[in-house]
Order: C-alpha cells, then structure tokens, then sequence
C-alpha cells in the first residue's frame, strides 16, 4: 500500500527579495537534475484522478475529471476525460515522441502537441508527464529569494531545444526539499503567458507530486484554471492501457 504524506505550501501572496545567490549557475542546473528526480517515477507507474476547474470570464467556471495514468520509464501517459459527459472518453495518449487526441464521436485519433492546452483549460498537455527541466532548459542566472515562509532559489531558464511549451521561463524552487511552488513562462518575445503555482504536494515512496496546480493565463484577466490531485497509486499498471485499443476497447 502506498504511504501518501500531504504537504501543503501556502505561497499565492508572497513576496520575493533578490539578494546575491548562494549557488553558481553550475549548482542550479544540478538542482534542475535533482527536482526531475524528485518528481519523476522511474520504476513505478502512476495513476490518480485530476479534478480541473477552470474560470473563464467570457464562458464562467466548468469542471472536469480526469483520469491520469503515466509510466515513466517507458515516456508513456493516458488522460481519458469522466466528466463532463459531453467528453466523456476523450483522451489522450503519449508515447515517446508522439501524443494522440481521441474522439469517441468521430472514433478518431489526432495527432497533437505537447505545447497545445489540455481541453479547454489553461494547463499544457507539457504539464502531465514526466518533469524533463534540467533537459529542456539552461540556468541563465540564479538568485536568493522568498516566497511566502519559504527561501528558496529563483532560476531564470532558457530553452534549449523547439519541443518546449515556453522558450523562457523564471522559476522558484525551495532550499531545503528543491520543490517547484512557482513559475513565470514568457514568450520568445519575452511576454509573460502564463503563472503556474503549485502550493501543495503529496510524498509517495520518497518522490513528490503536486496536488493543487493553479495555471493563471497572463493574458486574459480573470481566467485561471485549479487542478486538484487524489487517489495516488503507484500499484502496477498492464502493458495493455498504453495503447489505442484500451481507449477505444473503454469507449465501446
């Protein structure tokens, strides 16, 4: 039985202080290494129910429920929507390089991006798999800073590959467990698009996974989109949910 120990961050009004940094910028590209670790499940699969509300100010407040499964070490995850019914069994696929929309009405599989929003909230697909930083991104510069209770490290990163949702990003990442609580994602242009909090995590077996997620889109005032995390298992998963049949073997 997995042993899941709540930690909640409470940080959405925080201030931030830049002294001098501790680290080198050399350091915090390892701290990039070491929060993926963190976060990622590299010899146990993952599942758990994604419960997303998302406020918009020109279509209101909707809620989705979504079931997540990831696999890691194989670069493998499913996302199949329970609610609404209107989408219900829409799904998701990943494998390695390619990811996949399915529509049950058309009985239809898209081929899509990591970069594309997931339904209609402000989350990216990017945001659902396993956490690939320190490979996506170079530590430009690195600060001292707080945010909320917590000092923690402010990492400016730079992209550095095309398969990146966001070509720079500005995040803080705490001293003590080296968890992610905020991010700033910009543009080539260097717009702010998007903020990204994470005030709580759950501890499974020694690694980290957020709870709460909020997305708050930068370029519509108003519209935001909370993503809370339950029912953890790490129990193993069959082959056979990775696939295109299991989405159209659960849609029949």
């Amino acid at each position: 039985m997995n042993r899941v120990r709540m930690i909640p961050m409470i940080l959405l009004s925080a201030a931030v202080a830049f002294p001098a940094a501790a680290i080198t910028v050399e350091e915090a590209q390892k701290l990039l290494e070491e929060l993926d670790v963190l976060m990622t499940f590299e010899s146990r699969d993952f599942a758990a129910v994604m419960t997303m509300i998302s406020e918009d100010p020109e279509s209101g407040v909707t809620k989705h429920v979504v079931r997540q499964y990831r696999r890691d070490s194989e670069d493998k995850f499913l996302m199949i929507f329970e609610e609404p019914v209107t989408q219900r069994g829409q799904g998701y696929l990943n494998i390695g390089d390619n990811l996949w929309f399915y529509d049950p009405e058309s009985r239809k599989f898209s081929h899509t991006s990591m970069k594309e929003q997931f339904g209609d909230s402000d989350a990216n697909n990017s945001d659902f798999g396993a956490s690939s930083i320190a490979g996506d991104y170079r530590v430009v510069d690195v600060v001292d800073g707080t945010l909320g209770k917590y000092e923690v490290y402010v990492l400016n990163l730079e992209g550095v590959n095309n398969e990146v949702t966001y070509p720079y990003q500005r995040i803080w990442v705490t001293k003590d467990t080296h968890l992610l609580l905020k991010a700033e994602s910009s543009s080539a242009s260097g717009r702010l698009m998007r903020t990204s909090y994470y005030p709580s995590y759950a501890s499974v077996e020694g690694k980290y996974i957020p709870t709460r997620m909020i997305f708050v889109d930068n370029l519509i005032e108003g519209k935001k989109t909370q993503i809370t995390i339950t029912d953890i298992s790490l129990a193993d998963l069959p082959d056979s949910l990775f696939t295109k049949a299991y989405i159209e073997r659960v849609n029949r």
